[in-house]
C-alpha cells in the first residue's frame, strides 16, 4: 500500500444498511486513515424507483454510529448525469460503444439454446445512429484478456471473449451503474476500489470502460468476502437481520459491532478476538484478509456485545441504556439495579425487562406461575411462612435470603425461591432477587406476595371438585 490512498464507499439507497456494506466501509476507512489518505461516500442513487431518502439519510447516521466519518461527500450520482452523458459521447465519439434497439425478449429469443448466454452481438455491425429507444453498447474486444489487480484474491483474469456487448447507457439515455461508476472514479481520482466480491465480474468490464475513457492510472482493487448465514447461503435482506440500524436500535454497541466485523475474513495478531480499536487501526493489513465466505455468526456477535456492555462503568451503562428505559423510572433505583442488571444482558433492549419489575408493577407469566405451584397446598404453606417471616425480618438481602431458605428448608420445598420470583417479579428468571427486594421495599413486596396467596387460593377453589 501507499500513501495517499483515495478510497470510496458507495451505497445504494435501496433498503437498510446492510452491515455487509457496513464491513466494507471500515475496511475503506481504516485503510485510509492507515495511509494519511481520503475516504470519499458517495450514494448511488440513480435508480430512483428504488431509492427512498430516509434510506440515504439511514445509511448517513449508521455510518456515524459506527464511528466512520468522510472526508469528501456525500456525492450524489443523480446529481452527475451529465458527466456520465458526456462520457457517452466520448465513447460514441471514438467508436467504443455503439447504439442497439434490441429488446431484451428479442435477446432472449436469438439466443435461446446458445452455448454461452448474453448478448449476441446483433446490432454491433449495424451502424445505427443514437437516439430513442436505442441502448449504448460496449464493443468488447472479442480477443484476448483482462487482468485485475487484486489486493485479497492475486490477478484474476477474464477472457475477453466470454464478456457480452454490455450496455452502458440505457434506452432512455440514463447511464447504468457501471458506467457511472468509473465515470466517478476517475473523476475522484479513486486509486484503491474496496469492495465486496460479488463486484468481481464486472471489474473486467470497469478496466475496459476505464481505458476506452482514458481515465489515467488504474486503480488497485479488493473483492472482500461476502457474509453467509448458518446455513452458509449468502446474507440476504429479505431472509435474514442484515440490516444495521435493526442491530443498533436492539442495543447493540458500536464498538462491539465494529469489533466483530472486523472479524468477518480477517484476525489480529495473537488469539484475542476481542480487541480494542486502536490495535485494530494500527494491525489491520488488507492483503491479510480472507477470501473465503465469512460466517455472520449473531450468537459470537452477541457474546461479543456482552462482554463491551461488562466492561461499561455503571454510570456509562446506564447512560448508554436511556432510549430503552422509561422516562418515568426513578433514575437512583435504576443505578442501584445497574450493576445486577449489567452482567446478565447481551444487548441494551434486554434492561427494561431485565429491572421493570422493581420500577413497575410486573406482568405475570403465566406458563411460570403454573410451573411454580404445582403443588399448591405445600407452595400456599411456603408463601404464608415468608410473608409472616417477612413482616418482621431486618430488610436487608442477606436477611431476607437467610430467612426464605430457612422456611423453605422446614417446610421440604425445593427450589423454594422460585414461586417467590414469580410471585414479586411475574418470571421464574432475572437478575439476583434479594438485592433488588431491599429496593422494592417491604411493603410492595409483602403486597405482590399476599396478591400470589389469594390467587393460589382462587385456583384451588376453582380447581375442586364440584367447582363452577
Amino acid at each position: 500500500m501507499t500513501d495517499g490512498l483515495r478510497v470510496r464507499f458507495a451505497p445504494s439507497p435501496t433498503g437498510y444498511f446492510h452491515v455487509g456494506g457496513a464491513k466494507t466501509a471500515l475496511y475503506n476507512w481504516i485503510v485510509a486513515r492507515q495511509s494519511g489518505g481520503t475516504f470519499i461516500l458517495r450514494i448511488e442513487d440513480t435508480d430512483t424507483e428504488r431509492n427512498r431518502a430516509e434510506w440515504t439519510e439511514g445509511i448517513q447516521s449508521a455510518l456515524r454510529w459506527l464511528g466512520i466519518d468522510w472526508d469528501e461527500g456525500p456525492y450524489f450520482q443523480s446529481e452527475r448525469t451529465a458527466l456520465y452523458r458526456e462520457a457517452a459521447e466520448r465513447l460514441l465519439a471514438t467508436g467504443a460503444v455503439y447504439a442497439c434497439d434490441c429488446a431484451r425478449e428479442d435477446v432472449a429469443a436469438r439466443t435461446k439454446g446458445a452455448a454461452r448466454p448474453g448478448y449476441d452481438g446483433f446490432c454491433r455491425e449495424r451502424g445505427l445512429e443514437p437516439g430513442p429507444g436505442r441502448a449504448l453498447r460496449f464493443r468488447t474486444p472479442r480477443e484476448g484478456h483482462t487482468v485485475v489487480r487484486d489486493v485479497i484474491r492475486g490477478e484474476p483474469s477474464f477472457e475477453h471473449a466470454l464478456i457480452e456487448d454490455f450496455v452502458v447507457q440505457r434506452s432512455d439515455g440514463s447511464a447504468v451503474f457501471l458506467l457511472a461508476n468509473v465515470v466517478d472514479d476517475i473523476d475522484m481520482r479513486v486509486n484503491l476500489v474496496i469492495r465486496g466480491e460479488e463486484h468481481l465480474p464486472n471489474t473486467p468490464k470497469a478496466l475496459l470502460l476505464w481505458r476506452a475513457l482514458e481515465g489515467g492510472p488504474e486503480p488497485t482493487w479488493a473483492h472482500v468476502p461476502v457474509l453467509v448465514n448458518e446455513k452458509r447461503q449468502k446474507l440476504s435482506k429479505r431472509r435474514d437481520p442484515v440490516a444495521l440500524e435493526g442491530y443498533r436500535d436492539e442495543g447493540f454497541l458500536p464498538e462491539a459491532m465494529r469489533n466483530f466485523l472486523m472479524l468477518l475474513g480477517w484476525s489480529p495478531p495473537g488469539d484475542e478476538e476481542i480487541v480494542p480499536f486502536e490495535r485494530i487501526m494500527e494491525t489491520f493489513r488488507l492483503e491479510d484478509t480472507g477470501s473465503s465466505p465469512a460466517f455472520f455468526d449473531v450468537r459470537k456477535l452477541r457474546a461479543i456485545n456482552g462482554h463491551y456492555i461488562r466492561a461499561l462503568d455503571v454510570e456509562e451503562f446506564v447512560a448508554r441504556c436511556e432510549p430503552w428505559l422509561d422516562p418515568a423510572w426513578d433514575r437512583s433505583v435504576v443505578r442501584a439495579l445497574a450493576p445486577l442488571v449489567q452482567t446478565r444482558v447481551e444487548v441494551l433492549s434486554e434492561v427494561r425487562a431485565a429491572m421493570a419489575w422493581v420500577l413497575e408493577e410486573p406482568v405475570l407469566d403465566e406458563a411460570a406461575w403454573r410451573k411454580a405451584t404445582k403443588d399448591p397446598a405445600a407452595v400456599g404453606a411456603f408463601l404464608d411462612a415468608v410473608i409472616a417471616a417477612w413482616e418482621r425480618v431486618d430488610w436487608k438481602s442477606d436477611e431476607l435470603k437467610a430467612s426464605l431458605e430457612a422456611e423453605g428448608q422446614r417446610l421440604g420445598l425445593k427450589k423454594a425461591q422460585v414461586p417467590v420470583r414469580v410471585a414479586v417479579s411475574g418470571t421464574a428468571f432475572g437478575i439476583p432477587l434479594y438485592e433488588p427486594l431491599e429496593l422494592l421495599g417491604r411493603d410492595t413486596t409483602l403486597e405482590r406476595l399476599r396478591a400470589a396467596r389469594r390467587r393460589l387460593a382462587a385456583d384451588a377453589s376453582t380447581d375442586a371438585p364440584g367447582a363452577g
